[in-house]
């Protein structure tokens, strides 16, 4: 079903594809910029029921004006698209609650996929980008200690500070160390509760 879109990407052949490919599709697409700002402008005078935005442009980030919309109550469904496999965006762009997330070199052979998601009122995150993180986060482990691990694991629990160095028998000080440890190795934004996200997403990998 058709959709109304705004498109932001500071790649002018990305910005020509994604419109054209819309357009051939039957979606209307509204607006495309080139720069957050004035793709922040479209979406707050147009409300269109879909952005996709690039992750990185001039002015406003595609992750800053994710958070102006949804601290907005705009019914518009954000769709961040890059090139960069990286899992500390997709972490940021989770803690926003973001509606899709795609790779752009997928991005039109996922898009009428992730839009018909989003009409449906689910999320989309390209199964390639996935896939890759779940690998790097194997690989980042490997540079934490036991006890840095066992420290994750008790944060993937929901546990405080307090409650793990209760339950290591270390100081609450030793633990708040640890922890700032944990973010600079696993190469964390210093953002709240980027930890408790990145643990929660990879407990699985934890001993």
């Amino acid at each position: 079903m058709p959709q109304r879109i705004v498109i932001a990407d500071d790649h002018p052949l990305v910005l020509k594809g994604l419109q054209d490919y819309l357009t051939e599709r039957g979606h209307a697409v509204l607006a495309a910029a080139s720069d957050g700002k004035s793709a922040l402008k479209h979406i707050l005078k147009l409300e269109p029921e879909v952005a996709i935005l690039d992750i990185r442009m001039p002015h406003l980030s595609g992750l800053e004006i994710a958070k102006l919309v949804k601290e907005q109550s705009l019914d518009t469904k954000v769709v961040l698209i890059t090139f960069e496999k990286d899992g500390n965006l997709l972490n940021q762009a989770r803690a926003l609650n973001i509606d899709a997330y795609m790779l752009k070199e997928f991005a039109l052979a996922e898009i009428e996929n992730c839009l018909e998601a989003l009409k449906r009122g689910e999320t989309y995150f390209s199964p390639d980008l996935m896939d890759h993180v779940e690998m790097s986060s194997i690989i980042d482990l490997e540079r934490l200690t036991n006890t840095e691990k066992r420290i994750l694991k008790h944060i993937a629990m929901n546990k405080t500070t307090k409650e793990i160095a209760d339950e290591l028998f270390i100081s609450y000080r030793t633990v708040e160390k640890h922890r700032s440890n944990i973010i600079k190795k696993l190469n964390l934004d210093q953002q709240q509760n980027s930890l408790l996200i990145w643990a929660k997403e990879n407990q699985k990998y934890l001993l």
